[in-house]
């Protein structure tokens, strides 16, 4: 007898080389990619000259934005994103500039020229049917240049149970959003509240008035560029100074 014929391994197709190495260590998979930083926060708040009252006018904290995420993204955000791009197809890639999965939640980067297309198509995909838009919140980031303002969409699907998330950018220098009010009407007063607190221009709208603030405020009171404090308010025959008027703890 041969003493290659005493090897246990001999012969078993899973032995690919000397039995003393064992089977070869997993790929490691690669880093996540790093956010981006668009900023970095002082206080609380971050408002400039203003006498922040949160008692963290110490704090420093970055501005961050999740990176694109990458495939597979798990669960049935694969099959959400193949549909998309399915129907898109040669517009795919002029629409969506990246989908981020974040916190278990997706959210798709729209191109704002392609935002009615790209809800027209969540809407009435079969494998998609996100038929309840949930309104239309604004974000503004003075320190993201040529994007700082956001305008985000939840979607849901009631036929498959499903959520997810539009969300387009546009320029101060140009805060021009197409409406999707054609697409789901309920967004009339959510789009109206976006303009009235932000600034937001959605074009298409049938009366974009204010619908908080009076006709002839000036300014757009949730931008983090708009002064905080500075209108006394009563409430129930008391005054209460404007913020930037209290004490302050930083």
């Amino acid at each position: 007898m041969k003493p290659d014929d005493l090897d246990p391994t001999r012969g078993d197709p899973a032995h690919t080389g000397p039995a003393h190495l064992g089977p070869e260590p997993p790929t490691p998979e690669p880093d996540p990619p790093d956010p981006e930083v668009i900023g970095v926060r002082h206080g609380l708040f971050g408002t400039p000259g203003t006498g922040d009252t949160s008692g963290y006018g110490g704090l420093v904290q970055p501005i961050t934005l999740p990176p694109s995420s990458t495939r597979p993204y798990g669960g049935y955000f694969d099959e959400i994103a193949d549909a998309l791009e399915r129907e898109l197809a040669d517009r795919y890639d002029a629409a969506v500039e990246k989908i981020v999965i974040f916190r278990d939640e997706m959210t798709i980067h729209v191109r704002r020229d392609h935002l009615p297309t790209v809800a027209l198509t969540l809407r009435n995909c079969p494998d998609l049917r996100f038929e309840l838009c949930l309104g239309v919140n604004g974000v503004h980031y003075p320190g993201d240049p040529g994007r700082e303002l956001h305008a985000v969409y939840p979607l849901a699907s009631l036929t498959h149970n499903r959520r997810v998330r539009l969300e387009v950018s546009a320029p101060d220098a140009d805060p021009h959003i197409p409406s999707i009010c054609d697409i789901y009407p309920t967004n009339d007063w959510h789009e109206r509240e976006t303009y009235d607190f932000f600034g937001i221009v959605f074009d298409g709208h049938r009366s974009l008035t204010r619908i908080e603030m009076p006709d002839d405020w000036e300014g757009h009171p949730q931008r983090k560029d708009y002064p905080l404090g500075g209108v006394p308010v009563e409430y129930k025959g008391t005054r209460v100074d404007p913020p930037d008027r209290r004490r302050s703890y930083s």
